[in-house]
Formats: C-alpha cells, structure tokens, sequence
C-alpha cells in the first residue's frame, strides 16, 4: 500500500478533490479529527463534481463502534465501518471487500 495522510478532514477533502480520478482507490477516514470532521468532509467529498472523485470508496475509522455509530457513518456516504484500535488483517479485508465492487 501507498498511504497519504490528512492532518484534518479538510485537507482530506482537498487531497481528494485535487486528485485524479484513480489515483487514490480509497480513503480511510478517521471520524474525529479538527477542522472538519470525517463525517463532514465525506459528505462534501460525494458532491465534487467529478464523480469519479465523489464515488471513491470511504471507510470510517473509530473508536466508536456502537451501532449508531455505524449508522451515522453510513447516512454520511461512507461505504463501511471499521472499529479502532485498528486490527490489520481485519482492514486488509474489508478493504479488499469493498474495492472488490467498485473494480
């Protein structure tokens, strides 16, 4: 993997707006960072007008796990959930699962 990293979820948005279609494969997006929440900023990344850009895969990071948590990530346009502390093979999984129906 090539990771990127976003201090806030603004520069999350940028990164990804500024970005050409498939040069990221997806985001993982922690929940409760300054600036702009991940809650926040995956809800402006699904209305960029490239959609190829708005449509990219988004997973929420949190330690929250509790099912309106899920939820929450969910209604925002996140396309999965996956709880911290982060379980690597776990991530490789669901990555791989949720890349597997945009390919």
């Amino acid at each position: 993997f090539v990771i990127e990293t976003a201090e806030n979820g603004q520069i999350a948005l940028e990164k990804v707006e500024n970005s050409t279609a498939g040069y990221y494969s997806a985001v993982l997006m922690d929940i409760q960072m300054p600036v702009m929440d991940g809650y926040e900023a995956t809800r402006r990344i699904r209305k960029l007008k490239n959609g190829e850009l708005a449509n990219i895969p988004i997973i929420a990071l949190s330690a929250n796990t509790f099912s309106e948590d899920q939820q929450k990530a969910l209604e925002s346009g996140m396309d999965a959930h996956f709880p911290k502390p982060i379980e690597i093979e776990g991530l490789v999984d669901l990555l791989c699962r949720v890349l597997a129906k945009v390919l």
